[in-house]
């Protein structure tokens, strides 16, 4: 039974037999833009408290089914938001980073302005808030960026740009978090950090994460699921079940072999197909922290 393997996979996964918050159904979700199916056929289920990354070539689909969940665009089919204690239908809060969020990097523009523009509706150049200032400070702080409050948006790094997205969208507290490739132009030493710091959270707040990456070798060491989607999913399971299908080892094996250095790919990273316990991860975010404290890896 569907169900029944879903609260298996999630009893072995994280330790739990339930979860406590939004759970996320999706059944026969299908986009069109014109004449072309987008995706279609696409049946998941997102517990909350999982780290869930969707991954496949380009074009397969994927920032449309995050827009989707987001509300952001048409479909057909059905997205339940449920609480898993009651069963009954819930308005989430949704946080969502999308692919690009275009800025003019030389306008003198700073962390708190951002800030000040998303969470108020005065103009920024006649006031200035010390309430929005608190919210900020307390935001980027969550995702350890606090320093950055002064800081013109154009005089940032890809990593730090990330960060301080990503804590506009945890402002206020999301019961899902949508991250579609948030880590595209940040360094290997970043990658390893922001994968670190998204789990961390997940496991802080409960949150149910759902991300777009292209990098095999990080998601299977830290997701708890992994989709692969080519506009149908033709995969979802753990990282190790994962490694054993057929479409992702030919889509990873493939690209691995034809870019230098891998793609992030299986045969170089995951021979193993055993994503590491939860302690480890929580090493490894001990060890993260440490590694890159004072410095700036992005």
């Amino acid at each position: 039974m569907p169900e029944e393997r879903d609260e298996e996979n999630l009893k072995k996964e994280t330790g739990r037999s339930q979860c406590g918050g939004c759970c996320t159904r999706i059944s026969n979700l299908a986009v069109t833009v014109g004449s072309t199916h987008a995706i279609e056929n696409v049946n998941l289920h997102f517990h909350c408290g999982e780290f869930t990354v969707i991954t496949g070539p380009n074009g397969a689909g994927k920032s449309t089914l995050l827009k989707a969940i987001a509300g952001e665009i048409p479909y057909t089919g059905e997205i339940l938001f449920r609480r898993f204690d009651t069963n009954e239908k819930m308005k989430p809060k949704i946080g969502y980073v999308p692919q690009n969020m275009p800025f003019d990097p030389g306008a003198p523009l700073t962390v708190e302005d951002l800030f000040a523009l998303c969470l108020s509706s005065r103009p920024r150049w006649l006031f200035r808030s010390r309430s929005v200032r608190k919210t900020a400070l307390e935001s980027l702080g969550t995702v350890e960026a606090s320093h950055l409050l002064s800081r013109k948006l154009g005089c940032l790094s890809g990593g730090e740009l990330q960060r301080v997205f990503l804590s506009l969208a945890l402002n206020p507290r999301p019961d899902i978090l949508l991250l579609d490739e948030p880590v595209s132009g940040v360094d290997a030493a970043g990658l390893n950090l922001f994968y670190a710091m998204i789990s961390e959270l997940r496991a802080k707040y409960d949150l149910s994460i759902v991300m777009i990456s292209h990098d095999f070798h990080l998601s299977a060491r830290y997701a708890d699921r992994i989709v692969f989607l080519n506009k149908t999913v033709l995969c979802s399971g753990t990282p190790a079940e994962a490694l054993k299908n057929e479409s992702v080892n030919s889509f990873f094996g493939a690209a691995d072999s034809r870019t230098p250095g891998g793609y992030g790919g299986i045969s170089h990273h995951c021979k193993s197909g055993n994503p590491p316990p939860a302690a480890s991860r929580t090493r490894r975010i001990n060890e993260a922290g440490e590694n890159t404290r004072g410095k700036d890896h992005n």
